[in-house]
């Protein structure tokens, strides 16, 4: 009997230090933590899910059903925590995080040791791209971060190479062009010269347009979050290099590509120049001509003035300026009559 109390005493005894010892917890500064219940995850009250918060307002209609999970409590930064035995924590960071782009989580080994990202261009030219990806977990869909997917980070990455090599393969610069054209400086249009625009190679156009290949793939990641529980912060892609056996190609392309440009260029700003020059000879000329003119005209007019006013008036004007005529000049030839 005796010794039945000794265990009984003794299991007591371990399970109330069990119960003290290990549940007892504490969340970091840079963590959060979720609780779940013989292995059931705490709600919050209500039975909400991400549907009803903002992080699934990217979502496209189509994919909501897909992505619906429960708002789970969030267990906040503190401490010291307790839970029952048959109670289990879930910490996770929520730290920024930064990591190749080119980075395979299940093969290392893959893209060159996870340091070179290949794709394929729309002229079928197979280029490798170099960048960084700043992700964090969000803490507004922690269930489906630990357990809606086994490995979160695995389908984020993929989710994203998927994105970017589709962009690669379909990209198209805008075309923009280098100079207004002749016709369109005397309309005052601005219509491109024909051949001043920037075309025909994919991977031109994918380096001078980085910046909005940044900014497509940050706006084309909103949904990881409601899909993943994973924040992209950002993605910065800062290489795009061709194959080596066409790099010196490229470069020859670009040399000559860069002359044509720097012609037309400065063809049109010598037509310009011409035109601009057309124009205040024409606008002097014109100035000059109205300038002869307008003594003619006020002249005219003041010569009917006199010729309505009575007959004999016009006649007296006449003689009168050539008397002054006669006073000025020194020489004078008159018909003799015959």
């Amino acid at each position: 009997m005796d010794i039945l109390a000794g265990v009984f005493l003794g299991l007591v005894a371990w399970f109330l230090l069990r119960i003290l010892l290990m549940g007892v917890y504490t969340v970091d500064q840079n963590e959060r933590a979720v609780k779940t219940r013989f292995g059931r995850a705490v709600r919050v009250p209500g039975g909400k899910t991400t549907l009803d918060d903002p992080v699934s307002e990217t979502l496209r209609p189509e994919e909501r059903a897909r992505y619906m999970y429960p708002q789970v409590r969030v267990i906040p930064p503190g401490g010291p925590y307790f839970k029952m035995p048959w109670e289990k924590i879930y910490k996770v960071s929520i730290a920024t995080m930064t990591v190749n782009m080119a980075l395979d989580p299940e093969v290392p080994s893959a893209n060159d040791n996870g340091t070179r990202l290949e794709a394929v261009t729309k002229d079928q030219l197979n280029t490798g791209l170099t960048g960084q990806i700043r992700y964090r977990v969000s803490e507004a869909n922690l269930y489906a971060f630990l357990f809606g997917i086994k490995r979160p980070f695995v389908h984020v990455v993929a989710y994203f190479v998927s994105v970017l090599r589709q962009r690669i393969a379909s990209f198209e610069a805008k075309a923009v062009p280098l100079a207004p054209g002749v016709a369109a400086v005397v309309s005052g249009a601005q219509a491109p010269l024909a051949g001043s625009e920037m075309t025909g190679i994919s991977i031109n156009d994918l380096r001078k347009n980085l910046r909005d290949l940044n900014e497509y793939m940050d706006n084309e990641c909103r949904s990881a979050p409601a899909r993943y529980g994973v924040i992209l912060d950002a993605s910065l892609i800062t290489g795009i290099d061709p194959p080596p056996e066409v790099e010196s190609a490229l470069a020859a392309i670009n040399t000559a590509h860069n002359q044509v440009s720097s012609d037309i260029s400065l063809a049109q700003a010598a037509a310009d120049q011409r035109v601009v020059q057309s124009r205040r000879a024409v606008e002097i000329e014109t100035l000059r001509a109205q300038a002869e003119v307008e003594p003619v005209k006020s002249l005219a007019a003041e010569l009917g003035a006199l010729y309505r006013t009575g007959p004999g008036i016009l006649a007296a004007y006449l003689r009168n300026v050539r008397l002054a005529l006669y006073d000025k000049a020194q020489q004078i030839y008159l018909e003799a009559g015959k």
